[in-house]
Parts: C-alpha cells; structure tokens; sequence
C-alpha cells in the first residue's frame, strides 16, 4: 500500500507532465486507493497545495537548492515541492515529520542518491525562518506571491487593474468552500440538515449553503437527492436567468449538469428544461444527477451547441454557458493558471458561434443569458458587444440584483466580493 505523500508525488509528476485536470486524476487515484480517510485528506491537500503554489515553491528551491531545477529530477523536485508546502503552508504537519518524511520517500521512490539534497534543502528552509523573499519589480514578486506566470497577472491587471487582480489571485488562494443547492422538492430545511448528518452547513440564502469539508457524497443527504454540489456563482447565473414553471427552457452546453438542476429546480419540477452537450458519456452525467434529485422536468440529449438543428422549437429561456479558458475557477482548478494564454486566442469566435446559433431557438420576447467561468474580456465583455452589434433583434436585459448588489446588464463576479469562484454573467432580450 502507498501512503499519502507517496501518491501525491507520483500524482504531482504526472499532473506537471500534462496529466488530465487534477480534480479528475485525484478522484480516480483516491478511489482506487485503499488509503484510510485521514491519509486521503493529507493527500489532497498536499496534491492541490503544491499546485497552486508551484511558483512559489519553485522559487524558494531555486534560493536554497546548488542545483539548478531544470537539472533536478522529475520526481525528486515534486518531493522537494511536496516537503516544503509542508513546511510553510501546513502547520498540522510538524516540520521534523516533513524533513523525514520526504527523505524516506524519495528512497522509496527509487532516488535514494539524491536523499541528501533534499534532507539539506528542507533543513536549510527551516533554519531560515521559511524566509519568502520577493524579487523588487511589482510583477516578479506578484508571480511568487500568488504562483501566477507573468502573463497571467498582465491579462488581469490590463481588464481591471492590478489592485482587482492581486485581490482576485489571492482570494483563489484561500477560496477553498464548498457550495450546495438544496432540492427543495425533495426535503424541507431541517430533513436536509438532518441528512448532513455530522457535516456542518451554513445557509447563505434561500437553497443555496455552504460548507468546508467531508465526505459530502457518503451523506444520506446526498444519497436521498436532496442537494448537489454547486458553486454560489453557477448558483446566480441560473438566478439571473430565473426561469419559471410556465417557460421552456434550452441549457445549450449543459453537463455535467449542475446549472440544468438547479434550473428545473427554480421552476418546480414543471415546465420544461431541454439540456444539451456534445458528448453522450457527459449527457449521462446530466440524466444520471436529474435521476438522483428526481427532476423529471430534464430532458438531455447530445448535440453540437455550435450547429443549428431545425428540428429544436423555440424557448422562452436559454441558458449559453459556453466552453471558457476557466480562469475563474482557479481556486478549485489551480492548474489552469499555469496554461498558456495563447491556448485560449481563438475561444471568442467559438464562443460567439455558439451564441449566436443559441439565438436561433429564442422567441420573440424570450431571454438569454451569456456566461462563462472566466474573468477575461476578451471572451466576455468582447463577446457581448459583438452578439449586440451584429444581431439588431437583440437588446440587453437587466440583471436581477445578485447577492445584494446591482450590475445592469452584465456582471463580473469576483470571489473578494463576496461570490464564489470568477464568473462572468450578460442578459439579452429579444424584440418581439
């Protein structure tokens, strides 16, 4: 059996190698394990914490370690990385068992010879009172400070400036809650709390809760369809739409399904919520999670967002969460920070494609709204002004105030100000 820090390393080496999103290859690593929970949780948390800090990491090897990083074994740096997150961002692990531990891991891990650089490198970390030096030019030191590549932090700072974007790269490193939306036609408030069983939750506002940890699957709740997991943002976009029991409903790239429910679930289990995506395997994930909260008012199919389909009616209400950078979600993804920004250059025109082909299927007098789990303007605030421009049927349309704060028409919803991950949100109308 391999314990915790084992399998983060080997998770680590094939995540910074071009592994799939770490949500994914942890879920399948854990639930292959026969790890005891408590050694599953330390797992996660060093996996994640070396993520999302791997800048920072970087740069405290680079000042303690002869070696250059680029000469350092693969598996030896994740070690190197995987000790000092230890050292100075957990204070549940003594710093001693993080020297230890380290050492006999990397001679588990078949690099017994570099057993030295690393015990070295670890005590020299110590002794220097976990000194983070911060190089004296603004953008170098944001990079350590919040392990974000240059080029991300530029982006930022050029849409809103660098105090919102400091503010934004912080708060996704300490974001770390969990959203629920509870199913109201499944249970009242008190069968719900009863059901967490020995998980504690927070309400925020009416459905919508809050929670920092637990095996939240292994809950009856869960288990009795009475909440999915959401995060708040997700939550005020299908609010923003607020879609009632007398309207149609098209959600035109839907799975894995969490805005689908909460949707049919704001309009009573009635009416009718017709949800698309491109892959079959992700539409189970839809019909799978309407089954399990009992929302027979769903329909899933598989279907190309981007192409017109002739056969579809028209809606009275269209949800367009189109496929993003997901520079918003970085709290909970962190590995998406470390992509290159020019991966991302052609996501607006698809972005537009599909919205465009959305406004297809809206009837006269009908609403839509636009949203993506990204702060970039380029496939925001761009994206709208050109759905605008070149559709004159097309009006915008008034956002409902969202967490106590008025927007107009569009939104940009950041985590410092109170939401949960980045998102982005724009209503449209159509003239009748």
């Amino acid at each position: 059996m391999h314990g915790a820090r084992y399998t983060a390393v080997k998770l680590l080496d094939k995540t910074f190698s071009g592994g799939s999103y770490s949500n994914i290859q942890l879920g399948s690593a854990l639930a292959q394990s026969d790890m005891e929970p408590r050694d599953k949780r330390l797992c996660t948390a060093i996996y994640y914490g070396v993520i999302e800090r791997k800048l920072t990491l970087d740069h405290i090897i680079g000042g303690l370690c002869s070696r250059p990083l680029k000469k350092l074994d693969s598996i030896v740096l994740n070690a190197l990385r995987a000790g000092l997150y230890q050292i100075y961002f957990m204070d549940s692990v003594p710093d001693s068992a993080a020297v230890n531990e380290s050492v006999a891991l990397v001679k588990q891990l078949k690099k017994g010879s570099a057993s030295g650089l690393v015990n070295a490198v670890l005590r020299s970390a110590i002794r220097s009172g976990k000194a983070l030096e911060l190089p004296e030019d603004w953008l170098a030191a944001a990079e350590v400070k919040y392990s974000a590549p240059a080029e991300l932090i530029e982006s930022l700072a050029a849409d809103y400036g660098r105090e919102a974007a400091e503010d934004f790269l912080a708060a996704a490193l300490e974001n770390k809650h969990t959203y629920l939306r509870r199913n109201p036609l499944r249970c009242t408030e008190d069968e719900f709390l009863a059901a967490m069983g020995d998980i504690p939750v927070t309400q925020l506002f009416a459905d919508c809760y809050v929670c920092d940890g637990g095996d939240l699957t292994a809950t009856e709740a869960f288990q009795r369809g009475f909440f999915h997991v959401q995060d708040l943002s997700s939550q005020m976009c299908c609010m923003a739409l607020a879609p009632t029991e007398t309207d149609t409903v098209l959600d035109i790239c839907a799975a894995p399904g969490g805005k689908t429910f909460t949707m049919a679930e704001l309009m009573g289990g009635r009416g009718q919520v017709s949800a698309f995506d491109l892959h079959e395997k992700r539409v189970k994930l839809i019909r799978d999670g309407a089954d399990r909260l009992g929302l027979a008012n769903i329909q899933a199919k598989a279907g190309d967002a981007s192409r017109f389909d002739p056969a579809l009616p028209k809606f009275t209400k269209i949800l367009c969460d189109v496929p993003c950078s997901g520079l918003g979600v970085i709290a909970h993804k962190p590995e998406i920070k470390y992509k290159d920004m020019a991966d991302f250059a052609g996501l607006p025109e698809i972005q537009y494609n599909i919205a465009a082909n959305a406004l297809n299927y809206l009837a006269p007098g009908g609403e839509l709204v636009y949203s993506t789990c990204t702060l970039r303007r380029a496939e925001n605030d761009a994206v709208v002004e050109r759905l605008l421009t070149e559709h004159d049927f097309l009006e915008p349309a008034e956002l409902p105030t969202l967490n106590g704060r008025s927007f107009g028409t569009k939104a940009a919803l950041f985590p410092q100000d109170g939401f949960g991950d980045g998102f982005f949100i724009a209503k449209f109308r159509r003239a009748k």
